[in-house]
């Protein structure tokens, strides 16, 4: 039990030293929803690799972090900011995008739409497809 504790606080402090490459990255903005002069913190895009890459993280706000925590508690309207973040030229953006508004489709004709015009690539595909 010591070694699984052990490796879950490693695995913490290393997604926490990506913090600055991600500030640099994201121009210390959130990277989907653009919020600014906020917290923002590491975000580990599911499922995870054996070892963090900061390519597969994310630097969000407060509100789109919890919101990804609990999808049953999503606000739509909050998400309509995703209609940017599909065009990053960063693929963890861009597919972290994709997946939440997959999520909302159903029931958010507005993410559909926004869908239909969204290119990926077979490899952002592909991730895209691996929702946790």
């Amino acid at each position: 039990m010591v070694k699984g504790y052990d490796a879950h606080h490693q695995r913490q402090d290393t997604l926490a030293s990506f913090g600055r490459e991600l500030a640099r990255r994201s121009g210390s903005k959130c990277e989907l929803c653009k919020a600014s002069g906020v917290k923002l913190t590491v975000f580990e895009i599911p499922p995870a690799p054996a070892d963090p890459d900061a390519a597969r993280c994310l630097f969000l706000c407060d509100t789109c972090r919890e919101q990804l925590d609990n999808p049953k508690k999503f606000d739509p309207p909050h998400w309509r900011c995703l209609n940017e973040a599909v065009w990053s030229e960063v693929p963890a953006v861009k597919v972290m995008a994709v997946r939440i508004l997959r999520h909302l489709a159903a029931a958010e004709s507005w993410a559909g739409d926004i869908l239909e015009e969204v290119y990926l690539d077979e490899d952002e595909e592909e991730w895209a497809s691996k929702d946790r």
